[in-house]
């Protein structure tokens, strides 16, 4: 793991302590990194309304977004469990909208238990803006 990766696991943690999970109970922290170095978090707050909540991964696509930047180099998710999670399928797909399908995702658990795989791994056959082309 490079001094990188642990910076975006170590800025995941911390932002998950300010997820609002109180109905699952499954707080989940989400750190990127831009193109340009800088590191955007994001932790999901649920709602009583299903499902109107945010997940941590969009809250962090959307902080990037606001300060103006477009491209994620490398992520970082981590939460509670036995086993690492992976992003939904909504979060894959949106992280596929601002990546490279090299990009790695870093996937972690509180107690330590790590996946790594590339958004093209986690999203094959993704759709994308190439399928939109006029034809």
């Amino acid at each position: 793991m490079t001094a990188d990766t642990q910076t975006l696991i170590d800025a995941a943690t911390a932002v998950r302590q300010n997820a609002h999970a109180p109905y699952s109970g499954f707080p989940v922290g989400a750190a990127l990194r831009s193109e340009s170095g800088q590191i955007f978090t994001g932790c999901n707050v649920e709602n009583i309304a299903y499902p109107e909540g945010t997940c941590a991964e969009a809250g962090a696509i959307a902080a990037m977004i606001a300060a103006g930047e477009t491209r994620i180099v490398e992520i970082a998710v981590i939460a509670g469990g036995a086993e690492p999670v992976t992003p939904c399928g909504g979060c894959r797909q949106k992280l596929k909208e601002f990546s490279d399908p090299d990009v790695e995702v870093t996937m972690m658990t509180t107690q330590g238990a790590r996946l790594t795989m590339t958004v093209g791994d986690l999203l094959p056959g993704a759709f994308g803006a190439d399928h939109m082309a006029a034809g």
